[in-house]
């Protein structure tokens, strides 16, 4: 465990140095800029729009560092060849493979939990522009509501997911495949339901069976989208949330498992 903590460590020092996480703080910091903007809007769809559109901007970008970071972790250690000192330590396979996503997970909270902070900033300028408390109920949900975070939380429980299906597909092909691969993933695993019924657009069985067989295999990324319902007051319970996560949990297993299972059988050399 010390092993797999101390690489996740290094990974994470390596990803703040990178300009992919510099490109999400500096929208974070655009965010809390924006701050004096935001305080001129009037309680109503304004506030949620800036809600919802910060919500999506923590989703983006936090796709942005999973993609492109995940398909280069294990590529740049084969490549620059750290990989064979790293492994000539007393350091298992499973334990690199496990200590570099550990490392790309933590970068997601990272990132997540910046452009969240800016995100609350920008929303309590504006309960403060207004003279009303930020936690106070406005039309119908505070300003600065609480309740959004359960929806960052999901975000981090669904790009953890599509980061490991990045790190997975990194172990086997190249970058570009894994990254074009990672982002048919995540647009597909949001449709799940318009794959299930493309039947009734389209005439060709095969294509309707292969869609249909895709929507079971393929993760169910919509589960976690509560974007809209905590944008506008609907509640997330606590089962619901537990849940999703738990299916996040054994998506992720899913994915790293074979990941395992290749990275300890590949020739390095």
């Amino acid at each position: 465990m010390r092993v797999i903590c101390t690489i996740a460590r290094q990974v994470l020092r390596d990803a703040v140095r990178n300009r992919v996480v510099h490109a999400a703080m500096l929208l974070a910091l655009g965010l809390a800029v924006a701050a004096p903007i935001a305080g001129r809007l009037t309680p109503g769809q304004d506030v949620k729009v800036v809600k919802d559109l910060g919500l999506a901007a923590c989703n983006l970008c936090g796709l942005f560092v999973v993609v492109f970071l995940g398909i280069r972790l294990v590529a740049r250690e084969v490549e620059q060849r750290t990989v064979d000192t790293l492994l000539s330590k007393p350091i298992r396979r499973y334990e690199f493979v496990l200590g570099q996503y550990c490392g790309l997970a933590a970068t997601l909270a990272l990132a997540l939990t910046v452009m969240t902070v800016a995100l609350y900033v920008v929303l309590g300028a504006a309960a403060w522009w207004r003279g009303v408390p930020p936690f106070a109920p406005v039309a119908p949900v505070p300003l600065a509501d609480p309740a959004l975070l359960k929806a960052v939380l999901l975000i981090f429980v669904q790009l953890a997911v599509v980061g490991a299906a990045a790190f997975c597909l990194s172990t086997f092909s190249s970058p570009v495949l894994a990254a074009v691969s990672t982002c048919g993933l995540y647009v597909a695993g949001h449709f799940g339901a318009e794959l299930r019924n493309l039947d009734e657009v389209v005439d060709s069985r095969l294509v309707t069976s292969v869609a249909a067989g895709l929507s079971y295999v393929l993760p169910d990324l919509a589960a976690f989208d509560v974007k809209a319902a905590v944008v506008h007051g609907q509640p997330v319970t606590a089962g619901y949330m537990a849940l999703t996560a738990a299916s996040g949990a054994a998506y992720i297993l899913a994915f790293l498992v074979p990941a395992l299972a290749i990275f300890t059988r590949r020739d390095l050399l």
